[in-house]
C-alpha cells in the first residue's frame, strides 16, 4: 500500500468551494446557450432551495461538511433539471461541457512542463500525475492508495462519501464514471476505470 499525505480540512473546504464555483460558471452557461435566461434563472432558484449557510465561526471539519452537502445538492438539481428539459442527450451535452471547463481549469504552465516530462519519460509523467490525483481527491471521498508505480495506479473506497446522500447516484455515474475518466484522458492521456461495487469502488489508472 503506498502512503499518500494526508489532506487538511481547511484544503478540502477550499477544493469542495472552488468546485461549486465551477460549476456557478459553466453551468448557467451552457443552460443559457441551450435553453435560453428563464431556463438559468429556474435552476438557480432550484438548487438556492437546499443550500445551507456555513457558519463563519464553524471548524473546517465542519466548513467542509456543509460546503460537500451543497455541492451534492447542486449537481443532483443541475443534473435533475438537464434531464427533465433536454433529456438524455442534453446529458451527452452537459458532460462535455463539464469536460471542457475542467481542461480549461487545469491548463497552465504545469501542463505544459508535464507535457514536456511525458516526451522525455511517459512513466515520470504518470507518477506524478497519480501522486497528484492521489491528494487532490481526497476532498472527494475517503480511500486509500494500494498501488502506485510508473505504470498503475489503484485507488481503494471502501464507502463512497458521494453516495451516502440520497439520489445521488447520477453524480457517481455522470461525474466520477463518465465526466473525470474523459477529462483526464483528454488532458492528462491517462485511462481512468471505476469498478463500483455498491457503495464501495476501486478506480485504475493506467497510462494512454
Amino acid at each position: 500500500m503506498s502512503r499518500v499525505k494526508e489532506m487538511p480540512y481547511n484544503e478540502k473546504y477550499d477544493l469542495v468551494q472552488d468546485s461549486i464555483k465551477l460549476s456557478e460558471t459553466f453551468v448557467p452557461s451552457f443552460l443559457k446557450k441551450h435553453l435560453g435566461d428563464q431556463a438559468v434563472a429556474e435552476c438557480k432558484k432550484m438548487c438556492q432551495e437546499g443550500i445551507r449557510p456555513i457558519p463563519a465561526e464553524s471548524s473546517f471539519e465542519e466548513k467542509y461538511e456543509i460546503a460537500y452537502g451543497n455541492f451534492i445538492w447542486m449537481g443532483k438539481s443541475n443534473l435533475r433539471f438537464i434531464r427533465a428539459h433536454m433529456g438524455e442527450d442534453g446529458i451527452a451535452q452537459f458532460k462535455r461541457a463539464e469536460v471542457e471547463a475542467l481542461k480549461r481549469k487545469n491548463a497552465g504552465p504545469a501542463l505544459f512542463i508535464l507535457g514536456f516530462i511525458r516526451g522525455i519519460s511517459p512513466g515520470s509523467a504518470f507518477t506524478i500525475i497519480n501522486k497528484k490525483f492521489a491528494y487532490q481527491l481526497q476532498w472527494i471521498t475517503p480511500f486509500s492508495v494500494s498501488e502506485l508505480n510508473r505504470d498503475r495506479a489503484v485507488i481503494d473506497i471502501p464507502r463512497c462519501k458521494v453516495l451516502d446522500f440520497q439520489d445521488s447516484e447520477d453524480i457517481c455515474r455522470i461525474g466520477c464514471q463518465s465526466i473525470y475518466p474523459m477529462w483526464v484522458a483528454e488532458q492528462f492521456k491517462v485511462r481512468m476505470e471505476f469498478a463500483p461495487q455498491g457503495h464501495s469502488c476501486t478506480c485504475t489508472m493506467t497510462r494512454l
